[in-house]
């Protein structure tokens, strides 16, 4: 099948590649547009992965105001190039994340984020909860790691489920932004401010 111009075109403006990437991926994908997106996503990820290694110095700090301003949020979130800090993606990103972090008030970002006590307290919770239950030990065990799971899900952001998209984790987001630049993308740190907290 011949790759047209207007087909490259198209597949690059759904998934913001470079035309030699879009066009290889086409020929590779036999002309199939959802095959070609999905190779240029894989393809973007295994970038990614390679890309983990590499330090992230440039990037923004961006804030955000809940309407009503009982709400705000500072978010440090960087990447490999002031050129790449400076993209439309990259800050529409950054602005998001800080708007879904005061939506729905992670307690960190990964698990190292969360204080050992406090996660000490949740498996104590967990664990008395499941022994009312009266069922044997191993599948206690089993209950409450399945608790804790959802706990991590709930309140670690990375694991979240994105606000404007709920099919998906912050996580994923996270990684279409970095295939999408090419670059390694790192949200470092954020605090949450809540009127009377």
């Amino acid at each position: 099948m011949e790759i047209t111009a207007a087909m490259v075109k198209e597949l690059r403006e759904k998934t913001n590649v470079g035309m030699m990437d879009c066009k290889k991926a086409l020929q590779d994908a036999g002309g199939d547009m959802e095959k070609a997106v999905d190779l240029l996503r894989q393809k973007g990820l295994a970038k990614a992965m390679k890309r983990a290694g590499r330090e992230a110095t440039e990037g923004v700090i961006q804030s955000y105001i809940h309407s009503g301003s009982r709400i705000g949020v500072l978010l440090e979130v960087n990447c490999e190039t002031d050129f790449a800090a400076k993209s439309a993606d990259f800050l529409e990103f950054a602005k998001n994340v800080a708007m879904h972090i005061a939506a729905a008030n992670p307690l960190g970002i990964q698990e190292e984020d969360i204080p050992q006590d406090v996660i000490e307290r949740e498996r104590a919770i967990y664990m008395a909860q499941a022994a009312e239950s009266g069922k044997p030990a191993n599948i206690l065990e089993k209950m409450v790691e399945g608790k804790m799971r959802k706990f991590f899900e709930d309140t670690l952001l990375l694991q979240q489920k994105y606000v404007k998209d709920p099919e998906k984790t912050v996580h994923d987001y996270l990684n279409e932004l970095t295939a999408a630049i090419g670059e390694k993308i790192q949200i470092r740190r954020f605090v949450r401010y809540q009127l009377g907290e």
